[in-house]
């Protein structure tokens, strides 16, 4: 008995496989020989940080000295204690409970207070003066004043 249609199709693909293969082997060897240069394995990084097979174009070169990175807390300028002081109206105290907020005239942010924060008694609806301070919970107003 002889072969059958489909076993013939299966020996066809396995011998056109084996040609395929032995094909793409001798291509890898003679593409090996000549990628073996050193021009072939660098890689360079370009403006952006991505990699690329092409040297950065040198006109796009920055310079950049050692002495202009900062590393760490930048410096801070001198700040004059004048602007620290700000100036506000009382929106709402309560005595006996002991706190309130100033509603600033700059920026109209409500800043809270404490009795403890106090140098002169203070009502609704009062003109005073303050200094910021950051606390956990945000902005505290302390040595606060009556403005007259």
């Amino acid at each position: 008995m002889g072969e059958t249609w489909n076993k013939k199709e299966r020996e066809k693909k396995k011998q056109q496989n084996k040609k395929e293969k032995a094909e793409k082997k001798q291509e890898r060897k003679e593409h090996s020989k000549s990628a073996n240069d050193l021009d072939s394995m660098l890689a360079y990084l370009d403006e952006n940080g991505n990699l690329s097979s092409k040297p950065p174009d040198p006109r796009k070169k920055i310079t950049i000295n050692a002495e202009d990175i900062e590393i760490g807390v930048p410096k801070q300028e001198a700040v004059n204690p004048n602007d620290l002081i700000r100036k506000g109206i009382v929106t709402f105290f309560n005595d006996s409970k002991g706190y309130g907020f100033i509603k600033d005239l700059e920026t109209q942010e409500s800043v809270f207070v404490h009795i403890n924060s106090l140098t002169e008694q203070i009502r609704e609806d009062n003109k005073v003066s303050y200094e910021v301070e950051m606390g956990p919970k945000g902005a505290n107003a302390v040595n606060v004043k009556l403005v007259k």
